[in-house]
This record gives C-alpha cells, structure tokens and sequence, in this order.
C-alpha cells in the first residue's frame, strides 16, 4: 500500500536530509543573504530556481533527486497612515487648515457664490467656526483687577488726532465740576493735549492677564516708532493665529502683532466702540464682537481673484499671501497691496453673505 511505502521511506529522507549542509531561515521581516556568494547590497538578486544545485546541495549518496534550493525572502510591511503623518512635520499653512476644519458645536459653514457677471466661478466657503481654546479666550469682559494710579510725571501714551497718539508726560491733573478728571500731556515732540482718561495708554507693556477680546489699545506703527494708532483687540494667542494678537485699527486695517508693540488705554469707556466714529468698521466691530469666538471668516487659496472694496467700489483684487485670519490682496489695476480680514464687509462674498442672512433674520421676525 502506498501507506506502507511512504512510512518506509520516510526514515531514508530524514537520514539523509542531515547530511544536507544548508542555513536556518530567518525571521520572515528580515533581510538576509542565504548564500555567501549573494552581494551584501540588500538589492541582491534572488538565485534563480532553475540552476543546477552544487555539491553541497546534492546528498552524498550522490543521488539528485532530492535538492535544496534556499531564497533571500523579503516581506515588506506598509506603516499605517497615523505613523506617517507623524513623521511628517506640519508646516504652518497644514497646521493652520488643519485647525480651521475643525468646527465647534455651534459652528455653521455656509456657501456663497459670485454672481458677477463676467465671472460665474463659485465663491469661497464661510465658515463661522470656534477660534477659542479655552476659557479666557472667549471672554469679552474686562478682568476685574485694580485700576493702576494715574499721576503726574507719569509717561503715558496719549491722542493727539483720531489715528495718531503719541508719548508724552503727565504735566498735570484737571477735575471738571462734574467731578470728571482730565490729563494734560506735554508731548516729546511738541505740544500738548488735556484729554480723558480714555484718550491715554500705558507706556508699559500690558499683563497677560489684562487682557482681553474687545480690549482698547494703542500699537505702535512700524514705519514710526514715535507714533501709535488706535484699535480693539481682537484674537489673544491661540494655535490658530500662530501665538499671536490681532488688533483691528480704528481704520479697519488688521495687524498681528506681539505683546511688547501695543499698549492698554488706562481709563477705556463702557462700550470700547463709542471711541470709533460712526463707520461701516464700526458696525463691522459691532458685529465682530457679538459674534465672538465664532467670527465668519471666508477660505481664500493664493492666486484666487475677487472684488473687494476700494474707494466706495468694488475693484478685482488676487490674494497674495493668507495668514490665519487676515490676507494680503493686490489690487489689479493699481497694483496696491493691502492686508484685510477674511471677514471683512469690504469683501464682496461677505458682503453678499451678510445680506443674506439679515433677509432671513428679517424674515424670520415677519
């Protein structure tokens, strides 16, 4: 019976099978050469299977008819995505998208489209999505901490017109009959000025924990470091703003800017706004601020085309540069470049955006 003839044999092949002078095979996600004379280059070929085997293959009985032929077995194995990622340093633009994907519970993303036209390409993506990460970056009310004395010869910051302060020294301390003080400033260059409490800064750099969103501060210009201009604080340092302050000026122009290049006005009114003169920036800071931490901002890419306000019109712009929450545009026919806040009234998208939804607000009331 075969039975038989395969139980007698098998003895004969265990014999002779450990005269065959042959390796141990290795673990299978090795890389290893099986034969001394394979290259040590891990790119090695692979003997072939139909080459005659040597000596030391062949029993030493002198009978082929059992042959050992070894391979170099190579198993690759695919990481998994999330080990990828990780090995892949996010450069800022993916850290920033990655973080402005993310939405909070009460974040809306809404669609508009461009109807000029001589252009029917879609508009970009609004999204009104969380920018706040913690507590006391979504606050909006001044921290309850003690007034810091004003007196004289004390340097402060203080107006000298709507969008230019500058440093100067308390000279002396006015009471009004109302009982309302008033600071006269001798300026370093020239002059002076008796202004309201709300019309002088700090000259100090401001604490961390005095500050606020909605906040009344001065920043320093960068073409002249004599001269300051007005604005609201607008983001504290988070991830999505790079660890950074944005500070909207009384002009509508955004800036970035670190804490030493701004300055706390010592004595700001109620309602910070009341300090801005009636303006379309004033509604938008209106807005800006009710909205808070979840601010409509449109998604621009560089290189995209779009309208957006100049001189009481609409003028075709291309994006130049996005940073977070502002962008530089140039526009086309004068080749001016400017920085503007992605949520900007000035841009036609979110002024087409907001009209729509004061339409459905009004009616939602009828």
């Amino acid at each position: 019976m075969e039975v038989d003839e395969m139980e007698t044999r098998m003895p004969e092949l265990q014999k002779s099978r450990k005269r065959v002078k042959t390796k141990k095979r290795t673990e299978p996600y090795e890389e290893r050469d099986d034969d001394e004379n394979m290259s040590d280059s891990p790119c090695g070929s692979v003997p072939s299977t139909t080459e005659t085997p040597g000596k030391e293959t062949q029993l030493e009985d002198g009978s082929d008819s059992l042959s050992v032929i070894k391979k170099a077995v190579v198993v690759l194995t695919r990481l998994p995505e999330y080990k990828i990622s990780a090995l892949r340093p996010p450069t800022p633009q993916q850290f920033y998208s990655e973080d402005d994907s993310k939405t909070a519970k009460h974040a809306k993303n809404d669609t508009t489209r461009n109807n000029n036209s001589n252009n029917n390409e879609p508009g970009p993506i609004i999204i009104s999505s969380a920018f706040a990460h913690c507590s006391n970056e979504t606050t909006k009310v001044r921290p309850n901490l003690p007034e810091e004395e004003l007196k004289v010869d004390m340097m402060v910051l203080a107006r000298k017109r709507s969008m230019r302060w500058q440093r100067g020294k308390i000279v002396d301390i006015v009471t009004r009959e109302d009982g309302r003080l008033k600071y006269k400033v001798s300026f370093e260059e020239k002059g002076k000025s008796l202004v309201s409490g709300h019309h002088i800064a700090f000259d100090t750099t401001p604490k961390l924990e005095q500050l606020y969103v909605g906040a009344r501060v001065v920043v320093r210009c960068q073409d002249n470091k004599f001269r300051f201009r007005p604005g609201v604080l607008s983001e504290l340092p988070s991830r999505k703003n790079r660890l950074r302050f944005l500070v909207f000026l009384d002009d509508h122009t955004p800036v970035y800017v670190g804490l030493p290049l701004f300055h706390l006005v010592c004595r700001p009114q109620e309602n910070v706004l009341d300090d801005i003169p009636d303006s379309p920036h004033k509604s938008f800071m209106t807005q800006y601020l009710k909205d808070w931490p979840y601010p409509h901002l449109t998604q621009y890419r560089v290189g995209q085309a779009l309208n957006v306000e100049l001189n009481g019109s609409q003028q075709r712009c291309e994006v130049q540069v996005v940073d977070c929450s502002i962008m530089q545009v140039v526009f086309l026919e004068s080749q001016q470049k400017e920085w503007i806040h992605r949520g900007s009234m000035r841009l036609e998208h979110m002024a087409r955006f907001l009209e729509m939804k004061a339409e459905e607000r009004n009616g939602d009331s009828d």
